[in-house]
């Protein structure tokens, strides 16, 4: 039985002179005595020259495999430091945009920790919140305002007797002598007594 894979030399029965006119006992003779030609070889390559070649290229291939990695890491290292140096200039931005804001906010008259709020939501673009923050302060506003104006409204001076402003009920205690002299040296005030009518 043949082995399935195994190539055998065939004898080609044509180079024996008169084969076909042979009995089976020549036949055999002469198959026996046949000299089989020197095998060419030239279109093969040897077998130890094939296992050096096919070890040379398997180095070959996990160099350049090696190399491959290698470039890929250094890509992924190169993409990791440029989104590093990305992230890091867009925070500058960030932060110049809301030292901007803000400035412009105080300059409005934010109070200084609701200008901060106030300029990182208009850099982010939250306007719900930039309105939230304006309507606090405007009431913030309103109560400053309201503030200054009392602290400029002069108190009203009480009626009493050790006060130094001169009332209608105190005028009218003074003697005549004193009400005319009060009336010639302080004019005006003598007719806001009597509420402008000195008649």
């Amino acid at each position: 039985m043949q082995n399935k894979g195994v190539n055998y030399m065939k004898i080609d029965i044509k180079k024996i002179d008169g084969y076909d006119k042979m009995s089976a006992e020549e036949k055999l003779k002469a198959l026996e005595s046949f000299e089989m030609p020197e095998p060419d070889y030239s279109g093969y390559v040897k077998k130890d020259l094939f296992d050096k070649t096919a070890s040379e290229l398997a180095e070959k291939k996990k160099e350049l495999k090696s190399k491959l990695t290698e470039e890929e890491a250094k890509k992924l290292k190169d993409a990791e430091e440029r989104k590093e140096l990305q992230e890091k200039y867009e925070s500058l931005l960030h932060k110049t945009a809301v030292s901007e804001n803000k400035a412009k906010l105080l300059g409005l008259g934010y109070e200084e920790n609701l200008a901060s709020e106030t300029a990182e939501a208009m850099t982010n673009g939250d306007l719900d919140k930039v309105f939230e923050n304006q309507r606090k302060h405007l009431i913030n506003f309103e109560k400053q305002i309201k503030a200054t104006a009392l602290k400029n409204t002069p108190r009203p001076v009480g009626d009493s007797e050790n006060s130094s402003v001169m009332t209608l009920e105190k005028f009218r205690k003074l003697p005549p002598d004193k009400r005319r002299d009060y009336a010639i040296e302080h004019p005006e005030d003598y007719r806001n007594i009597y509420g402008g009518n000195t008649q």
